[in-house]
């Protein structure tokens, strides 16, 4: 009976110890959503913008900019690569940051965060909302609008 009872006693106290950690899957997908914006942000400040629209969906991701819809993922490398693409000052330095991520299923996430793009003339400020979709077990931007104001220069 003595048996019994701490038997019963060990298996009730076992119950009650949480399990160790693991990281979870909405942990997981986090950081790689993370890590894509940092690949992206690494693409533009070293001029490779290919490199930094392989974040977004290809052919069909949708951006929205200056109350616009913009073109289809090669017309807007087509538009970076005209508009920054002629040098180190009129690419400027971006800067992702204040990223809050929230995923929404097992194939969809949402990401709003802040940027910086700074540059000697027109350095600007804004908001991106973004809509992941992990494709093909890859998380890429499916949906990404803009909200810019220019700010004062720092160089």
């Amino acid at each position: 009976m003595k048996t019994l009872i701490l038997s019963l006693v060990l298996a009730l106290g076992l119950a009650f110890i949480p399990p160790a950690k693991a990281q979870s899957s909405t942990d997981a997908d986090t950081q790689a959503i993370l890590i894509v914006v940092a690949d992206m942000e690494t693409a533009w400040n070293t001029g490779d913008f290919k490199g930094y629209m392989a974040g977004f969906k290809n052919p069909d991701v949708v951006f929205v900019s200056g109350g616009r819809f913009q073109s289809d993922w090669q017309g807007t490398l087509d538009h970076y690569v005209r508009d920054y693409g002629a040098s180190p000052k009129t690419r400027g330095t971006l800067h992702f940051y204040d990223m809050k991520v929230e995923i929404l299923g097992p194939d969809s996430a949402q990401l709003i965060g802040r940027f910086h793009l700074e540059r000697p003339q027109h350095a600007l400020e804004g908001v991106n909302t973004r809509l992941f979709r992990k494709v093909d077990g890859h998380w890429v931007i499916a949906l990404n609008h803009v909200s810019a104001y220019d700010v004062p220069s720092a160089n």
